[in-house]
């Protein structure tokens, strides 16, 4: 395993930040049976590891996230995803900890995935990629981790699917993990949204020019097909509520209705522009299979069906968050989670923030979410012995 700073193949823009390469002789095992290598971890870190190796905070992402957790994005110009909780005085104060954040495996930033060259070809693997899982990402992860030198960490956090990568970490590597914060997540993905993904995804398969998956090679873009999927997805993110507020009824610069088919109502404008940016930044495939990572999510199923198996002997604190409007992750399924936690006598704490922002409020400027954090943060600093 070597770290190294080389360009990405001829699928990827050149991003920057650090690379690790998991080589091809000593390849990512995978839950499907196969492996995978070479494997290119693309990350970024903040802040500076202390002399005890303990400070280090893993930060996973959420779907379309990815490692510029805190500062401005390379191809977006947009401001880091998470700056409201990451940087310099903030929860997780970057002159305090070691903060490291890498793009998962079957990501589209510089981690391998589907757009990247597979060396066997020459040529982009598109749907010859393996199906990955949630504890294929981790797996990676941990050799991250294991690449820096860091023994344990001491937190990992995130929330959506990075949620499903802390409860993946602290069920895989229970001795690795001192503090775990999984915010507005499951331990298992809902038929509700597996059915949501499923969507997102004959969406993409239905644009003529995704080819099979093979739109790389054949100089084509499914932009309209994964524009559609974001747009779906993204309603999901939103309550009625903020919906309602933020938009109404309004209509789109007119003042009287067109009686057609253009963007006739404010929020229809407001999804055609995520839809219509995101595919900037973002690959179908990935999509694909990153979705599809998150539906194969149970966590309870590789412990014989019980969810509390998974957290059995874990000396971890955990710190679990809901919001009070998600109805993509619903405080119910993070009360399930709660109570098994209990169940294997776990150390936990549980708040659920009264919000109108829907999912998304992890994202935003919610003051609640960042008390909570911090105390909890500040707690387990103090057990870890953490200067201030």
């Amino acid at each position: 395993m070597t770290n190294s700073s080389p360009g990405l193949s001829a699928a990827s823009p050149l991003l920057p930040g650090k690379r690790l390469v998991i080589p091809a002789d000593d390849p990512l095992p995978l839950d499907n049976g196969g492996t995978l290598g070479p494997v290119t971890i693309a990350y970024q870190t903040y802040g500076r590891l202390d002399e005890r190796r303990a400070n280090a905070v893993l930060v996973c992402h959420a779907l379309t996230g990815d490692q510029y957790v805190a500062e401005t994005h390379p191809i977006t110009g947009k401001p880091g995803w998470w700056e409201t909780l990451v940087g310099p005085g903030r929860v997780l104060d970057t002159d305090r900890f070691f903060i490291i954040c890498a793009n998962v495996v079957g990501g589209c930033m510089g981690t391998t995935g589907p757009k990247e060259i597979d060396p066997a070809t020459g040529q982009p693997y598109g749907l010859s990629f393996p199906v990955i899982t949630i504890g294929d990402m981790v797996r990676a992860q941990k050799h991250l981790i294991d690449s820096l030198g860091i023994d344990s960490l001491f937190c990992v956090v995130g929330g959506s699917m990075g949620g499903m990568q802390v409860l993946q970490w602290a069920a895989a590597y229970p001795d690795k993990v001192f503090a775990a914060m999984p915010i507005a997540t499951a331990a298992r993905h809902s038929a509700q949204n597996i059915a949501f993904h499923e969507v997102g995804r004959q969406a993409i398969m239905a644009d003529p020019d995704w080819r099979g998956g093979a739109y790389l090679t054949e100089g084509t873009r499914p932009g309209r097909g994964l524009s559609v999927a974001r747009m779906a997805a993204h309603i999901t993110y939103l309550s009625e509520t903020a919906l309602h507020r933020k938009f109404g009824r309004n209509l789109q610069d007119r003042e009287a209705l067109s009686y057609g088919f253009d963007a006739e109502f404010q929020v229809e404008s407001y999804l055609r522009h995520q839809g219509s940016t995101f595919i900037e930044r973002f690959d179908a495939n990935s999509y694909l299979y990153i979705t599809r990572a998150m539906d194969y999510f149970d966590l309870a199923r590789d412990f014989g069906g019980q969810l509390a198996h998974a957290f059995r002997g874990s000396k971890a604190r955990f710190c679990v968050v809901s919001f009070t409007s998600d109805w993509l992750f619903p405080t119910s399924e993070s009360r399930a989670l709660v109570h098994a936690l209990n169940a294997a006598a776990a150390n936990v704490s549980f708040v659920e923030i009264p919000t109108d922002k829907g999912h998304d409020a992890f994202l935003l400027d919610e003051p609640e979410l960042f008390k909570v954090l911090g105390g909890f943060v500040e707690g387990c600093a103090e057990r870890r012995g953490l200067k201030r």
